[in-house]
């Protein structure tokens, strides 16, 4: 029912209208009584279990940033299968983000293009909403980005800024230093800055898992140089990938693609970069103990347990929630139970 429903109602709407149509419903999924008639048929099996960052993930297949922007549909993703979300990014100031449009559908390659720019609410209300979703439920990861008014040689302090006020809510902490869409963001990246940047939310951040996202454009030796500072500095680990700004190979509508312009580009073009960044991660930092989260290009059972089997410790998607619709966790933890059944 939902590819017809995608092909002939939502994908007549812009991508950003249809997604904020959709989030009410979502939202209503964590309502009772409708949250335990969902649980009763997305509840994942026991197998499924994972235990990392102090832990107990009910399935390895997770929500990445983005989605939930600003953490209003927790419960409601929750209860339709997925092991744990990952709310944002969030910023210390509240933005609007880019213009619009800024987000764009690439339906022949099952991808978007965004360039969102961090629209968000802010730290400071978003952590209203999480204190009270401190009653037990999903485990809740917070990813946090630089304001964009704030100079990037004073980002530390605002990362800070949201690290404390955003830490003591969280399940674990995620730093976004990679995202295409703020300006001089990703190079944050750079050795000489990353280092005193997360050392700093890493005080901040007390005994909350700290973990930093990367992007799949930096060549394998930087990949490699920022899992093993991460491992110095005593982070939990890394989110493996953010968007791409690569346009290599796409199938789309030439037209389309010049329409989408500039942005990250997200879903199934990215998944054969992003399982290389994680075996380059894992090959630079191959303690189980250090979570890989590993984001990208990922549809389908078979596809999250080639990450799990190439060292990531937990899987998230977003693109394919677009794809494939409300009951995408359900189906890939049922055929994952089934795909282990097997082995």
């Amino acid at each position: 029912m939902y590819p017809l429903l995608f092909t002939h109602v939502l994908s007549r709407f812009d991508p950003e209208t249809a997604h904020h149509l959709a989030m009410p419903v979502i939202r209503a999924m964590g309502i009772r009584p409708l949250s335990w008639a969902a649980r009763a048929l997305t509840r994942p099996a026991p197998e499924l279990r994972v235990h990392a960052l102090g832990h107990e993930f009910p399935t390895p297949f997770g929500v990445a940033a983005g989605f939930d922007k600003n953490a209003v549909a927790v419960r409601g993703l929750d209860a339709l299968g997925f092991g744990h979300v990952e709310v944002g990014t969030l910023t210390a100031i509240p933005q609007p983000g880019n213009p619009k449009p800024r987000l764009f559908r690439l339906v022949a390659d099952r991808a978007l293009v965004n360039r969102m720019g961090f629209n968000n609410h802010g730290a400071a209300a978003a952590a209203k909403r999480l204190a009270r979703l401190r009653r037990g439920g999903a485990v809740v990861g917070v990813n946090i980005g630089k304001s964009r008014i704030v100079d990037v040689a004073d980002a530390t302090a605002d990362y800070v800024a949201s690290a404390r006020m955003l830490s003591p809510l969280a399940d674990y902490l995620a730093v976004n230093v990679s995202s295409p869409n703020t300006p001089g963001l990703r190079g944050l990246q750079a050795a000489e800055t990353l280092r005193p940047l997360l050392s700093a939310v890493r005080a901040a951040a007390g005994d909350t898992p700290l973990l930093v996202k990367i992007a799949p454009d930096l060549p394998d030796e930087e990949i490699d140089g920022i899992a093993r500072l991460a491992r110095e500095l005593g982070l939990a680990g890394l989110v493996a990938t953010n968007t791409t700004i690569a346009r290599d190979g796409l199938t789309a509508d030439p037209v389309a693609i010049i329409r989408a312009g500039d942005g990250g580009l997200s879903g199934a073009p990215l998944k054969a970069r992003s399982l290389e960044v994680l075996r380059v991660v894992r090959a630079a930092v191959a303690d189980p103990g250090f979570c890989v989260i590993s984001v990208g290009g990922v549809e389908t059972a078979a596809e999250v347990q080639e990450r799990l089997d190439a060292g990531a410790t937990l899987v998230q998607g977003y693109s394919g929630f677009i794809y494939e619709g409300p009951f995408w966790a359900r189906r890939i933890n049922r055929d994952l139970r089934a795909l282990r059944a097997k082995r």
